[in-house]
């Protein structure tokens, strides 16, 4: 079972921060650090202000050893496919191979508004064909070119360059859309992941994206089934409602909706999570200040997961 920390950075958080909270990651046995893709916050002041993922990431390849490193999700609206592949290529070769590449369509218009960014109405098509762009190039050989005749995007004798470290950049894509959305990650994920959903709608989701995997000429098998979810732990009641409350939130919401309480019920909880397919969880930490929090996570909890 792969624990993976997850931070909300929009919601005010500089590089320095974000830095210890990946070292600790890396220090504590975690697999991953990932981060979000947003430039605006979704309550509070969000001082002191947005960091780029992306720029995030490339400083924290070279400041970090072992931990995978990655986005859930990068948003398709913020940059041109093109482009967004060189910078993922390029970054995956300062970690040495260590990136995952998450992609979404895009969703939050405000901050679109806010930075001067076009917020376009078709935003699904767009994403298929930014994913088709970014591995095509990845997977064009050296010395081919690549070429692009979408609806969206045109791209002609590309040289394809630069190439990632890795051979293969795992590629994530996540959602509860019911049809299109399994089938786009049939298509180009290794990974699906399920953003804050109840067990039975994780569960029903899984079955849409296997039965999509199927479809699509793979093996079930062939997908990591994820679930991203908000963690609250505590080694008694009081520890659960201070970070609860740190938070603004509140714990029976967070017990309902997230995993939350004692390490034993979160482990419970997981384990109903894992009996619906998930075998890798993003703890989304949104205190990044409390590295008490992620070391009892991973004394605690990590070792009763294997």
């Amino acid at each position: 079972m792969d624990l993976r920390i997850f931070t909300e950075p929009q919601q005010g958080a500089d590089y320095d921060t974000l830095l210890r909270v990946a070292k600790a990651t890396e220090d504590l046995g975690f697999d991953a650090f990932f981060r979000s893709d947003h430039y605006l916050t979704m309550g509070g002041d969000g001082l002191p202000g947005p960091t780029d993922a992306w720029i995030t990431l490339a400083g924290l390849a070279r400041e970090t050893r072992r931990i995978r490193l990655g986005t859930l999700m990068t948003a398709g609206t913020f940059r041109l496919p093109g482009v967004l592949a060189i910078q993922v290529a390029q970054v995956d070769a300062m970690s040495g191979g260590r990136i995952e590449f998450g992609l979404g369509a895009g969703w939050f218009e405000a901050e679109h508004t806010a930075y001067g960014i076009p917020f376009p109405k078709e935003k699904f098509g767009r994403l298929e064909e930014q994913l088709a762009v970014v591995t095509g190039l990845w997977a064009t050989p050296v010395g081919k070119t690549f070429d692009f005749e979408g609806k969206f995007y045109r791209l002609a004798d590309s040289p394809a360059l630069p190439k990632p470290a890795q051979e293969k950049v795992p590629v994530l894509i996540g959602g509860m859309g019911a049809k299109r959305t399994p089938e786009l990650a049939a298509r180009y994920a290794d990974e699906f992941n399920v953003p804050f959903a109840s067990i039975a709608d994780t569960g029903t989701q899984f079955t849409r994206v296997r039965e999509a995997v199927r479809a699509a000429g793979r093996p079930a098998e062939s997908m990591t089934y994820s679930n991203a979810l908000v963690v609250c732990v505590g080694k008694d009641d009081a520890e659960v409602a201070r970070r609860a409350a740190a938070i603004g939130r509140e714990v029976a919401d967070l017990k309902e909706n997230g995993l939350a309480g004692s390490p034993a019920e979160v482990v419970e909880k997981i384990g109903r999570y894992a009996e619906q397919g998930a075998t890798r969880f993003y703890l989304q930490t949104l205190d990044l200040h409390d590295l008490d929090h992620l070391e009892l996570i991973a004394s605690e909890i990590k070792p009763q997961l294997g």
